[in-house]
């Protein structure tokens, strides 16, 4: 019972996320918004889900490649987020700029 509330609060803190990943996508102007956007809330949404996945299995060797997937996963997508932004700015693609009658 409480371990089925437990699953149920992770899932939709991890649907929170994934939502506020996508409303991101959707409303910031330019690729660096938007990647910074999806990669802040992507992680946090999928390590939610996998945390819910951990408490649904309970303790086992499932529980234990979980955390492992959640280690690389936190580690790895700032990473692949980093090099990806950095890669667009060397190739020129230009950040998103206030046009001039947007300047206070």
């Amino acid at each position: 019972m409480i371990a089925d509330i437990a699953i149920a609060v992770l899932l939709l803190a991890a649907l929170f996320f994934h939502a506020v990943a996508v409303l991101g996508v959707l409303r910031m102007p330019d690729f660096y918004t938007r990647m910074h956007a999806v990669s802040k809330a992507e992680t946090l949404g999928v390590l939610f889900t996998i945390a819910a996945l951990g408490v649904s299995v309970g303790l086992s060797l499932v529980t234990v490649k979980l955390v492992l997937l959640a280690l690389f996963l936190f580690l790895a997508n700032p990473t692949s987020t980093h090099a990806i932004g950095r890669a667009a700015l060397r190739v020129g693609l230009p950040p998103w700029r206030r046009p001039p009658h947007d300047q206070p």
